[in-house]
């Protein structure tokens, strides 16, 4: 089996190829930049591709994949910027779409959690999707799209909605690095929010062992939360992490003002009907 990876240069995408290394697949790493992906290990094949202006053969290119699982998104981390549907999503899909006709037969697509919009609680796949952001509405155009172009040309598809997560290689403008940086500085206080918000949050090589068993699954499954289904207050996963590093640094909670494109209390549920617990234990069986 071959499987191919766009946005393979990412912080998710590398730990991604850390565990596709796991299995006896080949693999292809797309990027913009090669020089981005030294040091790889020696089995992993690297193309070097723009998917916004995608070549009639990218299909070729990639080696015919069996399974691409698509990673690249631009824009982020600014969930408002118009960019994610008026440039973003339409050159998205064209790339996608320009694979599945080249005779693609299995795609998995990362969604977000965003999709769900400002409801609050436990989230589950079975919920109608109401973005409340750019980011997210331009997501779950994506999806909808890619399930219209199904009826005309079949092809398997897995949307894999992230929640948080955190790890090595995270960008410099997440939790984790920020409070790390500042704990290395010799900081005092570490501004923050309130930090009583609940959030969904995994560690990223649990977050790319998930997207992997579904991709590897090479069915139609739909939409799948990638998630812990438990609840945590941003402020004791800050204190969790100072824990676990002997870090010492006072929080300075409040400093910042919650955000205002999600709500208060969310994760992903995994307690779904008969049909998508089935679907859970599939991907636990998958090694």
């Amino acid at each position: 089996m071959r499987v191919a990876v766009t946005g393979a240069s990412g912080f998710v995408g590398r730990h991604v190829l850390t565990e596709l290394l796991r299995h006896e697949i080949e693999i292809v790493a797309a990027t913009r930049d090669a020089a981005r992906l030294r040091g790889l290990h020696e089995s992993i094949q690297i193309v070097e591709m723009d998917i916004a202006h995608p070549a009639s053969d990218c299909f070729e290119q990639m080696g015919q994949p069996d399974v691409l699982i698509h990673l690249a998104w631009d824009g982020l981390p600014n969930y408002k910027s118009l960019h994610h549907f008026e440039t973003e999503l339409p050159r998205q899909y064209q790339f996608l779409k320009t694979m599945i006709e080249a005779g693609l037969p299995s795609l998995l697509v990362t969604g977000t959690c965003f999709e769900y919009g400002m409801q609050s609680g436990p989230l589950s796949e079975s919920m109608p999707t109401r973005p409340d952001n750019p980011y997210g509405f331009a997501k779950d155009a994506l999806r909808r799209q890619l399930e219209f172009l199904k009826s005309v040309k079949p092809f398997s598809l897995a949307w894999a909605r992230l929640f948080y997560m955190y790890g090595e290689g995270q960008p410099s403008t997440s939790l984790y690095p920020k409070l790390k940086e500042a704990v290395l500085r010799g900081d005092k206080v570490f501004n923050m929010s309130g930090g009583e918000q609940l959030r969904d949050y995994l560690s990223a090589g649990d977050v790319a062992r998930r997207i992997v068993r579904c991709a590897l699954l090479h069915r139609d499954i739909g939409a799948v939360n990638i998630c812990s289904g438990k609840p945590v207050s941003v402020r004791w996963l800050v204190e969790q992490w100072l824990r676990e590093n002997n870090w010492e640094i006072a929080l300075n909670l409040g400093y910042y003002p919650y955000p205002d494109y999600e709500p208060m209390a969310f994760w992903g549920s995994t307690e779904e009907p008969a049909t998508l617990l089935s679907k859970e234990r599939e991907l636990r069986n998958v090694s």
